[in-house]
C-alpha cells in the first residue's frame, strides 16, 4: 500500500497513543492530509492499565478504537500497521502493508521496558506498557491464586502467595497497593484452602524511598500507605536475579532469594524499536532510556520535518525545563505540534513548546492517594477523589466515562471487583502438579 497521489502536503504520525493521537484530532479538518500508522487499531488509556491487571477494569472500558475517535475527522486516515524503517532523505516510511511518503512526520512510538540487559527477565516478570501487558499480568495475579487453593500444604502455597513488585514509581505503587486491596480486603470470603490475607506483597526499590521523584514528605506518607495495605516496602535494594522460582535482591543486609511465583516490573523503560531506528537513521543523540533529544520545537537537530513528541522524546522546554514522560506533557505536545503545522499554513512561526506542569498523583487504594500539585501537595482521602475525578474526565468518549464512573462507584461501596476471568494460557500451569509428582517419588 501506497499513498494517495493527492498533492497536499501529507502529515504521517507513527504511534497512536496520548501524543500521536491528540496531534492526529488537533489535525481534523486543518488542510492537511493525515495518516496515522500504529500497530493496534485502538489507543489505550495508560495511566489506568493497572485496573484491568487487578480485574478492576475492562480491555474496553481503557481502550478506544482510533476510527471511533477520528471519525468525523474525514482528512485523516487510519491505517493499523506497523512501522519498521525509514529513510528520512526520501522521505518514506516502511510498514508492513508497503510505504508511505510523507512532507512532515510525527513520531510518537513511545517506550517500553528495560531490564537493564538482562531481557531474558521479561518472561518471568512482565512489565505495563500495553492492554496485552495487562491481561499477561492479569493471568499471572489470579492464576497465582487459584493455584494456592489447590493445596493444603502452606510450605507449597507460600510462594503463590509471594508477590514482588519491581520499582515504586508511580506503576509500581499503584500495583502493589490494587494487589494488597485484592488480597487483604476484597477477596478475604473467596477461599476455603487459605486466608487471602496471608499473601505478602513486596515493593522493591532501588532508590531510598517510593515515589523518588515526588517531593520527600509526599513519598514518606505513600509509604505509609502501603504500609497500612500490608505492603512491605523494600528501599535501597536492586534485583540482581529473576527466574520462574523467584528472585534474589541486594541491599543493605546483603543478597536474600524469595520464591515467588509472581514477579511484576516496574522498574525501567527504553526507547521503542522503531525510535531506535530513527536515531540510527538520523544520528539523533539519545539521552537516557535510548530517548531521542530534540530542541524546543520538538524536533530533530538537521531535520525540521521530523518531529518527536511523548516519552519518546527528551525535550528541554523554552523556559528551560526538562519535560517528564507523562500523559498530560504528550497530550500538550501533540496539540503543540499540531498547532505549529496550522500556522505554516498561513506562514507563521511558532516560539519553542512550553510545558505547563498540572502535577502527578499516585493513587496507593481506596482513599489513598498523594498528589503533586503546582505550588501544594496533598495527600489521602482529597488527593483520591481528585484523581477519581481527574481520570474519568480525561478518558475518551462520555459513554466510557459514564461507565467507569458507575463500575467504580459500584465497587466503592460494594467492596467487588468482579473481572477475574483467566484467559488464555496461565503462566506455570503444570507446575505445582510436578512439583507433587516428584514429592511421591
Amino acid at each position: 500500500m501506497s499513498d494517495s497521489n493527492s498533492t497536499r502536503h501529507h502529515v504521517v504520525i507513527v504511534g497512536g497513543g496520548f501524543g500521536g493521537l491528540f496531534a492526529a484530532r488537533k489535525l481534523g479538518r486543518s488542510g492537511y492530509d493525515v495518516t496515522l500508522v500504529d500497530k493496534r487499531n485502538f489507543h489505550t488509556f495508560q495511566p489506568l492499565l493497572y485496573q484491568v491487571a487487578v480485574g478492576m477494569l475492562t480491555t474496553g472500558d481503557v481502550c478506544t478504537p482510533h476510527r471511533v475517535t477520528l471519525r468525523r475527522k474525514k482528512n485523516i486516515r487510519s491505517l493499523m500497521s506497523t512501522a519498521y524503517d525509514i529513510d528520512p532523505a526520501k522521505r518514506l516510511i516502511f510498514h508492513e502493508s508497503g510505504e508511505l511518503s510523507y512532507d512532515t512526520l510525527i513520531v510518537a512510538t513511545g517506550v517500553k521496558h528495560a531490564y537493564f540487559g538482562n531481557d531474558e527477565w521479561s518472561e518471568h516478570a512482565p512489565g505495563l506498557k500495553t492492554v496485552e501487558h495487562a491481561l499477561r499480568m492479569r493471568r499471572r495475579i489470579f492464576h497465582a491464586f487459584e493455584t494456592a487453593e489447590l493445596t493444603s500444604d502452606a510450605a507449597e502455597r507460600a510462594p503463590w502467595l509471594n508477590f514482588v513488585v519491581v520499582g515504586a514509581g508511580p506503576t509500581g505503587v499503584e500495583l502493589a497497593g490494587a494487589i494488597a486491596e485484592l488480597a487483604h480486603r476484597i477477596m478475604v470470603e473467596d477461599f476455603r484452602s487459605f486466608d487471602p490475607r496471608e499473601t505478602r506483597i513486596l515493593l522493591v526499590e532501588g532508590a531510598g524511598r517510593v515515589l523518588p521523584a515526588y517531593p520527600e514528605k509526599l513519598s514518606r506518607q505513600a509509604e505509609k500507605m502501603l504500609e497500612e495495605l500490608g505492603v512491605e516496602v523494600v528501599t535501597d535494594t536492586l534485583v540482581s536475579s529473576i527466574d520462574e522460582q523467584g528472585v534474589t535482591m541486594k541491599g543493605p543486609d546483603g543478597e536474600q532469594t524469595l520464591a515467588a511465583r509472581t514477579v511484576l516490573w516496574a522498574a525501567g523503560v527504553r526507547a521503542s524499536v522503531f525510535g531506535e531506528i530513527l536515531a540510527e537513521r538520523t544520528g539523533a543523540e539519545r539521552a537516557n532510556g535510548g530517548r531521542l533529544v530534540v530542541d524546543a520545537s520538538l524536533t530533530l537537530p538537521d531535520y525540521p520535518d521530523i518531529f518527536v513528541i511523548g516519552d519518546l522524546a527528551a525535550v528541554t522546554d523554552r523556559a528551560d525545563k526538562a519535560v517528564p514522560g507523562l500523559a498530560p506533557a504528550a497530550i500538550q505536545q501533540g496539540e503543540y505540534v499540531a498547532n505549529v503545522l496550522k500556522r505554516r499554513r498561513r506562514g507563521k512561526t511558532t516560539p519553542g513548546f512550553k510545558y505547563k506542569d498540572k502535577g502527578s498523583m499516585a493513587v496507593i487504594g481506596r482513599n489513598r492517594a498523594v498528589a503533586n500539585l503546582p505550588g501544594f501537595t496533598i495527600a489521602g482521602f482529597s488527593a483520591w477523589l481528585l484523581w477519581v475525578l481527574i481520570h474519568i474526565y480525561a478518558l475518551i468518549g462520555s459513554e466510557r466515562r459514564l461507565r467507569v464512573m458507575v463500575q467504580w462507584v459500584w465497587k466503592y461501596f460494594t467492596c467487588r471487583t468482579g473481572d477475574r476471568l483467566i484467559t488464555g494460557r496461565p503462566p506455570n500451569t503444570r507446575r505445582l502438579h510436578e512439583t507433587r509428582g516428584q514429592k511421591s517419588r
